[in-house]
């Protein structure tokens, strides 16, 4: 397929919002991010933990405060649609954003000055009028925060096998179960929860429900420590929670076409995060083998250092320019359409796979050039490293993006001469 190399370039938005970003990581971040180290929480990116094992509440609320200042300048959300107060980018500028936000915001705060789990996503468009005011637009203007509540104990992948009920009862919902492995599960304000309504049903035996954390029988269960060590990760359960069928988001029996757009979302960001980290990575590896020195000369001059910074460049390079063509397609298909088009479909278990493997092997040579400083705790190769394995699990594995891609190719036509 011929690339339209017009459809790929930033935009002229894109460039304003990357020149409005520079000037908020400037004006704003840097100096919540001095005020931060001197007051021994630790960092964004290796933050202390409270009792619990939670993310220091100092850390928190700097990240907050970011997300806050940044909906106010028109940074948060520029991936929503204009009605719902977003900026309405497509998949290839958002990539551009994601590109640079992750490049050029490192581990930072700056950081969370683009929503990510933590803020509204796509399938949020699906919220009826009333709950959209009163749940959703204090989510654009980063006055609370969310979480996807999908996965439990006993089901990941296999979405179908979750065991959480609601229950229709008059004009409300009655929800029971249990999820686990949440991102922001220990502060979030809102939680989009996906439950069984109509059990056997198939794809359509889900639904999705906004539930807020105040509401009685709602409770936040233990932090569940991981390899990323930021203590924003925990369970949390319903117990009998009541809520109005306005809180319902999209149809009965929708649930799982929404959390799939959810999780689709966040497939296709890692184009983006994927080629901003590995530039960042890449750049770090040129200058340590610039002046690290052995026998009296630049490591990189050493063959053997220099293939390792051309895979590194291949990697980065590939994966970004096959990331960039695929959104425009998928911008072309609608990348969050339901039911998604099957060609969508594998487009974005393309971008995960891709970028998942090649960002792991950037992160994993950078750590080696880097020698002894690369494994350092809190060294930027080191949490890089934690993050790349960590991507190849989270909004369905490696592995799971593989069948789907299979799937796509055996149900396509027979393309044979």
């Amino acid at each position: 397929m011929t690339i339209d190399r017009a459809g790929i370039a930033p935009s002229t938005r894109v460039r304003d919002y990357v020149e409005r970003f520079d000037r908020f990581l400037r004006d704003t971040v840097a100096p919540a991010e001095e005020h931060l180290a001197d007051q021994g929480a630790g960092t964004p990116w290796q933050p202390a933990l409270d009792d619990a094992g939670r993310m220091h509440g100092t850390v928190w609320q700097a990240r907050r405060e970011v997300q806050r200042r940044a909906a106010a300048a028109g940074l948060y959300t520029p991936h929503m649609p204009t009605e719902l107060g977003g900026s309405g980018f497509s998949r290839v500028e958002m990539m551009h954003v994601e590109e640079h936000v992750y490049h050029v915001g490192g581990l930072g705060l700056g950081l969370a000055a683009l929503a990510w789990t933590e803020g509204p996503g796509p399938h949020l468009a699906h919220v009826g009028e009333p709950a959209r005011r009163r749940l959703l637009e204090p989510l654009m203007a980063a006055e609370t925060t969310a979480a996807f509540a999908n996965t439990e104990p006993h089901a990941g992948s296999d979405v179908l096998g979750m065991t959480t009920r609601a229950t229709r009862d008059g004009q409300h919902w009655v929800i029971d179960g249990r999820k686990a492995w949440i991102t922001n599960a220990h502060f979030c304000d809102t939680v989009a929860v996906v439950a069984v309504t109509e059990p056997g049903a198939g794809s359509r035996s889900l639904s999705m429900f906004l539930v807020e954390s105040d509401r009685p029988g709602f409770s936040r269960g233990p932090d569940y420590p991981t390899m990323l060590d930021d203590g924003l990760t925990g369970e949390l359960n319903f117990d009998g929670v009541r809520v109005p069928d306005e809180n319902r988001v999209g149809e009965v029996g929708q649930g799982f076409a929404l959390a799939m757009t959810y999780i689709n979302w966040r497939r296709m960001c890692r184009g983006g995060m994927c080629a901003g980290w590995g530039a960042l990575l890449l750049e770090r590896a040129v200058r340590r083998a610039r002046s690290r020195r052995s026998g009296g000369r630049p490591i990189g001059e050493l063959q053997v250092v220099g293939h390792q910074l051309a895979d590194m460049d291949a990697d980065v390079y590939s994966a970004r320019a096959m990331s960039l063509q695929a959104q425009s397609e998928l911008d072309a298909l609608g990348p969050f359409t339901i039911p998604l088009p099957p060609q969508a479909r594998r487009l974005v278990s393309l971008i995960k796979v891709v970028n998942d493997e090649a960002f792991f092997r950037v992160a994993d040579r950078a750590v080696a050039l880097h020698g002894a400083s690369g494994l350092g705790l809190g060294s930027v190769e080191e949490k890089l490293f934690r993050v790349a394995r960590d991507l190849k699990i989270p909004a369905g594995t490696v592995e799971i993006q593989r069948n789907a891609i299979a799937q796509a190719l055996l149900a396509g036509p027979d393309t044979r001469p």
